[in-house]
């Protein structure tokens, strides 16, 4: 392939016979994209064998390969790698299968194994069902990645356990591992490796390393000779130069833009005109504008000329203004399309009247509590476009909700988590933008790993404050830093600071805001119907586990009750 300075870079070759059958049921390609593609989505090898007892073995090995990756290069960018390829794996697994009940006999339907490597930054990501396999070679060690899906009924006979298309419920492998120049993935259908011992198989790759065309042909070849009864497929791939970018280069790909100097009211940037500061910070400024040539207003965010050589605050900036192209809703707010084109690095989204959540609290206290159900129900929807893309805001708080009439509008991107962006690996630190202190979930500050449930925590927090204008856990909160800080938190009812809210509208609330994350809701769904219908469970105070009505006593009772138990066993012993 054509070099792509910066980028990951391969050598690449096949082979495929069908040996002693009158037809070749395996299907195999190589799939590398250009440009930043291949840093986005990164190179698929797959390879698959369509079960010789099914009726349509050949067509669902080409189907396999071919829909999945046609699928997988559709998916959208911020989607990582495994979510990626699962959903297109269960998606194709069911269409097999669906296929297959068509035949009389549903084992004779679409199945065929299937193994898969997605190469992409410094790693690679193995997917495998069925007895194909995958392998790497690495300073002159053979290594089997994959193990075989196979059920062996005596010396001499096993049948295939799983695969693609033999039951609606899939289930497969992945694993990742690193890679580094000169490691040698090898991908082989059982016609191949059955008949092959995996020491001459790696003799033969150390043999002809230069000439992977000739490895994979030599490789079938003495698999023939050996007499294999089967279609016979390998792949191999080498990694020639890892997608490892300097700063320097990463500055250059992301600074083709210059950073806007600091603006002033009635300035033009571009078609812009500067009709008032909104906010400054040390970070980034916003300015209320105007196109002069159609009239639309709009708001303008400008990066810090504090951070004109930092390369990991520029990457986060540029990412504000791709995440916003890619979220739509009427609850999220929505990036403006410039007519012309920029000659400086800003990026535009929509004007909202206002006011701010946080503003209409502090006027209003406490809001009314059918408006406060709405308001969330509308904001989930907000999130779910985001979680739906496997991204997560991380800085949910009343200043970030602005109200579009009777709408409230989530803002800002700046400290936003795209799961397929973080896994392209870079020279340089990312930064782990943090949301506000008073509002983040404890996870953040644990330093265990966040989830759609740490978008939950602090969409609850907002919620307590719309409907008592107080924080649920105090000044303590803020400052809590480790498990015992956190078990300590006393939560105050929101019925006790407001009457108005009903004792089980409370129990939605505190068992978003449980400390512990796998105590709150699994999905934002199950939040939103206790918030709308009383949820039995909280409908008595009593009734709730001591452990969700009070941690820190739950754990004191505990710790004792240890102690206790331990007291009576020593004098048991000492006895």
């Amino acid at each position: 392939m054509e070099q792509i300075k910066n980028q990951l870079v391969v050598t690449a070759a096949q082979h495929t016979t069908a040996g002693v059958k009158p037809q070749n049921e395996d299907s195999m390609a190589i799939q590398i994209p250009e440009g930043s593609m291949l840093s986005r989505k990164g190179i698929v090898v797959a390879i698959a064998d369509g079960v010789s007892a099914a009726e349509a073995g050949k067509e669902a090995s080409d189907i396999a390969v071919t829909s999945f990756i046609n699928d997988y290069y559709s998916t959208p960018d911020s989607w990582s790698v495994k979510q990626s390829a699962h959903k297109v794996l269960t998606a194709l697994n069911r269409w097999l299968y669906g296929q297959g009940q068509k035949f009389l006999n549903a084992e004779k339907g679409y199945i065929t194994t299937f193994s898969c490597v997605i190469l992409k930054s410094r790693s690679a990501y193995v997917f495998h069902v069925g007895d194909s396999r995958v392998w790497r070679l690495r300073d002159g060690n053979l290594e089997q990645l994959t193990r075989d899906h196979t059920a062996r009924i005596s010396s001499s006979q096993s049948y295939l356990a799983r695969a693609l298309g033999i039951d609606l419920n899939l289930d497969v492998d992945l694993k990742v591992v690193d890679i580094l120049p000169g490691d040698l993935f090898l991908l082989t259908t059982d016609g191949v490796h059955e008949f092959i011992d995996p020491r001459n198989m790696r003799d033969v790759m150390l043999a002809d390393a230069a000439e992977l065309e000739v490895t994979a042909a030599e490789l079938v070849r003495r698999a023939l000779d050996n007499g294999s009864t089967d279609n016979l497929s390998c792949q191999l791939v080498r990694v020639d130069k890892l997608g490892q970018e300097t700063n320097e280069d990463v500055l250059h790909t992301l600074r083709l833009l210059p950073f806007p100097p600091e603006l002033e009211v009635g300035l033009k940037l571009d078609q812009w005109r500067v009709l008032a500061q909104i906010h400054a910070s040390q970070r980034s400024q916003l300015y209320r504008v105007r196109n002069e040539e159609s009239g639309q207003l709009a708001v303008m965010k400008t990066p810090s000329v504090n951070y004109v050589d930092d390369v990991a605050y520029i990457e986060r900036f540029i990412m504000e203004e791709w995440v916003g192209r890619r979220i739509d809703s009427p609850y999220v707010v929505k990036v403006v399309e410039s007519d012309s084109n920029r000659h400086f690095l800003y990026y535009l989204t929509e004007d909202l009247p206002g006011p701010s959540l946080a503003a209409l609290i502090e006027k209003e206290g406490p809001l009314d509590v059918g408006w406060v159900v709405d308001a969330a129900v509308k904001l989930v929807q907000g999130l779910r476009t985001f979680h739906r893309r496997e991204t997560l805001h991380q800085d949910i708080k009343p200043d970030n909700i602005v109200m579009k009439g009777d709408d409230p509008v989530i803002i800002d991107f700046g400290s936003v988590y795209v799961a397929g962006v973080d896994e392209i690996a870079t020279s340089f630190d990312r930064e782990r933008a943090l949301g506000t202190l008073d509002y983040s979930a404890p996870e953040y500050r644990l330093q265990r790993p966040r989830s759609e449930k740490s978008d939950q925590f602090s969409l609850a927090m907002v919620l307590y404050e719309m409907l008592t204008a107080h924080h649920p856990f105090g000044e303590r909160f803020q400052k809590a830093s480790t498990v015992s800080d956190f078990l300590d938190l006393v939560y105050v009812p929101a019925y006790k600071r407001n009457p108005m809210v009903p004792v089980w509208l409370d129990g939605a609330l505190r068992k978003a805001l449980q400390t512990n994350a796998d105590l709150r809701y699994e999905s934002l769904s199950e939040f939103v119907h206790d918030l709308k219908h009383p949820n039995p469970a909280f409908l008595s105070v009593e009734q709730r586990p001591l452990l969700e009505r009070d941690p820190a006593r739950f754990w004191r009772w505990c710790a004792l009750g240890l102690v206790l138990t331990n007291l009576v066993t020593l004098t048991l012993w000492l006895r």
